[in-house]
């Protein structure tokens, strides 16, 4: 006989032996309750057609505990006979996160403090408003303690009506934190392979999710030895987690993982070698860089790059220019791109690993960056406007071939760092993706990035059939460079409004200021370059200095005043009663410097025909700023597979799960919805 089964025999032999009439006197009486149940609806008035919650409510009392669904080495799970109306159907109890409690060597996964195990209930649609719904559950489980156990029985009843769904705020926060009690199930899945009587479990999981105190719960009984002891290291995005196998190792098995006290996956665990997890993410990983490299070729129709794109493609119509030097500019722009966006990727994954909730365009959540950019997008305005000359960016300047590398790899570390800030299409989806995977991976697909931002100019640089296609030199080139700077104004504009929304205004007039300066030193700069004096830069040099410093001081350690807003802010709790009523409700997530969100807002959201039509509907609208950077904001991002604004979700009344928008609204986008 196995050594594990001979001690369960054991186990057993001793608990009959403390039952004996001679041991009464340490046992419970036959009217204790050892485990209190209860049986609550999340609603008392569910709708026809629409899935509720049950939860059955147990309390151990004292010093005894309850099992899981499987309870390790000894004890039983708890057994449910339902008693249901025509028209209504349950599903399998969802457990919460269990503890584990060593008796002599054996492993026991319990429940040692109240809690719920919640059941989806099910109404057919064709059920009259005002039907009753008597629901009775019959159970049987086992209640333990060190010394003793015994199986109870309990019968527990309600009744429900077919009506509007209606929940009060009460139930309501029971039942979320009820819900939060529950393991969250992992989409990517793990593998392991058994190698003797070691078994090797490979888990996905990003190196920024910290971990406590972690241990694996089979709910395959005989896959793990319950009780052996469980080392965890951590190699990357990934978690290895070895034991002994147990006495009846499948090819899959279902588990829970502990992460913290208040954390744990439910995982797929399937057998295959150490490299099936990587197997598998090489998909994700081709689509994610494939996605990368769209969104940043679309970054080039921004206002704010798409004159530098312009310049850079003028400057190989000019006359003289050899094939050669076509493409070391064209290497040099690319390499300066691709430079900037893997550094910042780099920069964000550094930070989320550290514990920070940050996503994409981080660093425009900084008040002296906005300034930074600013000052830079109004010196390149003036630049295009005539009013001094920059080489590196001047479409006619006679450059030499070291100036020329230089001055392409300096316009494209620029053209990077003001096109990145914001989403489009594709690049959420793929940036969403790249904050998931190993940290090489998500380096790749941020390189993609910067290859989509320079891939037009890089094209240009190496196919002369699409160099002899551009038109030639001549004096509308003076002409388009000055049209050209009107975007940039344009631009610089519109950072000088996002820092409006973070810094006072005393701090804004003094940015104005500090721009002022900055226009100022340029012009000198400009009557230096025409007379053709020796250090020209020094009077830019020291404005820049000047306006940056002064600037700096002025917005740094500053936060955004607070505004109304004519939308419900977003709030967790708030959003769940709303659907809880049957409200439709409209959430968008949006930041004063993602110009991609102002231009829905202005095109589709903030207009007086949606306004009325969601009057119309009693459509709730709900807004979630993320200028700043918000925590919450940035968790509730992640789970809806994006690290960055805008994300725009549809939740219609008896919809399960919401409607992912696109991110491009048009007029009639949310019109659509409502009259559907």
């Amino acid at each position: 006989m196995p050594l594990l089964s001979l001690k369960r025999l054991l186990f057993c032999l001793c608990l009959c032996v403390i039952n004996l009439p001679g041991f009464a006197a340490e046992m419970p009486g036959p009217d204790d309750v050892l485990i209190a149940s209860s049986l609550i609806a999340a609603t008392e008035s569910p709708s026809s057609g629409s899935t509720t919650t049950l939860a059955i409510y147990m309390e151990p009392q004292g010093e005894w505990h309850g099992y899981w669904k499987q309870p390790g080495d000894v004890g039983l799970p708890a057994t449910f006979t339902w008693h249901l109306p025509d028209g209504v159907s349950v599903g399998d109890p969802a457990y919460p996160l269990p503890q584990t409690l060593l008796i002599e060597g054996l492993m026991n996964h319990v429940y040692e403090h109240p809690y719920a195990l919640l059941v989806d209930l099910t109404l057919d649609s064709d059920l009259p408003d005002g039907t009753a719904l008597p629901i009775r559950v019959d159970m049987q489980y086992l209640a333990c303690r060190y010394d003793a156990c015994v199986p109870e029985r309990a019968s527990l009843e309600t009744t429900l009506h077919v009506g509007d769904g209606h929940q009060s705020s009460d139930v309501t926060a029971r039942f979320a934190s009820w819900r939060q009690a529950l393991p969250r199930p992992l989409a990517a899945p793990a593998s392991f392979s058994v190698d003797g009587e070691r078994l090797r479990l490979r888990v996905p999981l990003p190196a920024s999710v910290a971990i406590e105190d972690p241990h694996l719960f089979s709910a395959t009984k005989g896959a793990i030895d319950n009780a052996a002891p469980q080392r965890v290291e951590r190699r990357g995005d990934e978690l290895i987690l070895e034991t002994r196998v147990g006495d009846a190792v499948p090819d899959t098995f279902v588990a829970t993982l502990k992460l913290s006290d208040s954390l744990g996956l439910d995982i797929d665990a399937k057998r295959g070698g150490p490299t099936s997890a990587t197997d598998n993410n090489l998909s994700v990983i081709l689509i994610a860089l494939a996605g990368a490299v769209a969104g940043g070729l679309l970054l080039n129709l921004m206002p704010c790059v798409f004159p530098i794109l312009s310049l850079k493609a003028m400057s190989l119509a000019r006359s003289g220019v050899s094939p050669a030097i076509a493409r070391r500019d064209a290497v040099a722009y690319t390499c300066g791109v691709v430079l900037v966006c893997v550094l910042l990727g780099a920069v964000l994954l550094v930070l989320r690993a550290g514990g920070a909730q940050v996503g994409w365009a981080f660093q425009l959540q900084n008040a002296g960056v906005i300034l930074a950019l600013m000052l830079v997008t109004t010196a390149i305005a003036f630049n295009l406007a005539g009013l001094f000359e920059l080489a590196s960016i001047d479409a006619g300047a006679k450059l030499t071939t070291q100036s020329g590398a230089a001055g392409a790899f300096w316009t494209g570390v620029l053209a990077a760092f003001i096109a990145t800030p914001c989403s489009g299409p594709f690049m959420a989806a793929a940036l969403g993706a790249a904050l998931v995977l190993p940290s090489a991976a998500a380096m790749l697909v941020f390189a993609g990035l910067g290859l989509g931002i320079a891939l037009p100019f890089l094209l240009l640089g190496f196919i002369p059939a699409l160099q002899r296609r551009l038109p030639k030199p001549g004096p509308w080139m003076a002409t388009l460079r000055r049209l050209l700077a009107v975007p940039m104004f344009l631009t610089a504009l519109a950072l000088l409004w996002v820092l409006s929304q973070q810094v006072l205004a005393s701090t804004l007039v003094a940015s104005l200021g500090c721009a002022m300066l900055l226009a100022f030193g340029l012009w000198m700069t400009g009557l230096r370059q025409q007379k053709l004096k020796p250090k020209a830069w020094l009077p830019a040099s020291l404005a820049l200095i000047l306006a940056l410093g002064l600037g700096w001081s002025q917005v740094s350690g500053q936060t955004a005043p607070t505004s109304d807003v004519q939308q419900r802010a977003f709030n967790e709790q708030q959003l769940a009663q709303l659907r809880a009523d049957k409200v439709p409700v409209f959430l968008y997530f949006t930041a004063d410097w993602c110009i991609t969100c102002k231009v829905n807002e202005q095109v589709a959201i903030n207009r007086e025909a949606t306004a009325q039509a969601f009057a119309a509907a009693k459509v709730e609208m709900m807004r979630g700023d993320w200028t700043n950077g918000d925590p919450v904001i940035t968790s509730f991002l992640e789970r809806h597979g994006r690290s960055g604004v805008p994300l725009y979700l549809w939740y219609g009344v008896g919809e399960a799960e919401p409607r992912l928008l696109p991110q491009i609204l048009g007029p009639d986008s949310l019109l659509e919805l409502v009259q559907q």
